[in-house]
């Protein structure tokens, strides 16, 4: 009788734990692309980047040249092909496919010209207060780099930069990243499934939020539109908020 009873024991908390392997084999992982904003680079994405990859996620947080720790890199002729570029050989060298691609800020520029060229190699693309450009625009947009705003030898040296600060910090930009035309062309690319997420700091209404013409450009496209509360590098703060947020975009659809 002990034996059988035994027996009977060993065969619930077998069928227990092939029940939670088949569970945990059905739980979808992805793999993250995190490009990042103008100035900053991939540790920035660093804390994220931890919370996505302890659900099990694989993340990459690459820096794009010239900036981050490839500041020593830098040179007044990259621009932003060379920024795609950078991201382009990062998935095709890692044999990445199905990548959710995640771009912040200046990073919208960026992802924007990789679906242009590898749109086959992309399963979701995430705008995240990021610039959304038509074909042929630039980050500027033909206009002139605000005076608060130094240019030195090709390089912007943006105001939030804090020379002073240690290691890791925001780092000079070179110029040509924001004034080259992106290509927006790829009828592929056009179908991929695109979240466009808008910061809202405190004090801002989101009706103010959604004049930006960013915001109108995704919802002429039928892209899913999210708000997250907070200002532009509030995911520093928030990252488990932040990754959660990240997680449930993946599943968002065009409202075609």
């Amino acid at each position: 009788m002990k034996t059988i009873f035994s027996l009977v024991i060993f065969l619930i908390f077998t069928t227990f734990e092939t029940v939670a392997e088949e569970v945990d084999t059905k739980k979808d992982y992805h793999t993250f692309v995190l490009v990042h904003g103008a100035t900053g680079g991939g540790w920035d994405w660093k804390e994220v980047g931890k919370q996505l990859s302890a659900k099990g996620h694989t993340v990459y947080r690459p820096t794009l040249t010239g900036l981050g720790e490839r500041h020593h890199l830098s040179s007044p002729d990259i621009n932003l092909t060379t920024h795609i570029n950078d991201i382009v050989n990062l998935i095709t060298f890692e044999k990445l496919k199905n990548v959710v691609l995640v771009g912040h800020s200046y990073g919208g520029m960026v992802i924007t010209g990789v679906i242009d060229r590898i749109p086959e190699r992309i399963h979701h693309v995430t705008f995240l207060d990021a610039k959304v450009p038509e074909d042929g625009m630039s980050m500027m947009e033909g206009q002139p780099i605000p005076a608060e705003h130094k240019v030195v030898n090709g390089q912007v040296h943006f105001s939030w930069i804090d020379v002073n600060s240690e290691f890791p910090r925001d780092v000079t930009q070179p110029l040509k990243t924001l004034t080259e035309p992106v290509s927006y062309k790829n009828p592929l690319a056009k179908k991929l499934n695109v979240t466009y997420v808008a910061f809202i700091p405190e004090g801002v209404s989101k009706a103010d939020r959604a004049k930006d013409p960013s915001w109108h450009r995704a919802v002429e496209r039928k892209w899913t539109i999210r708000t997250f509360n907070g200002d532009h590098v509030i995911y520093r703060a928030k990252p488990k908020e932040f990754s959660e947020m990240l997680e449930e975009t993946v599943n968002d659809t065009n409202n075609i």
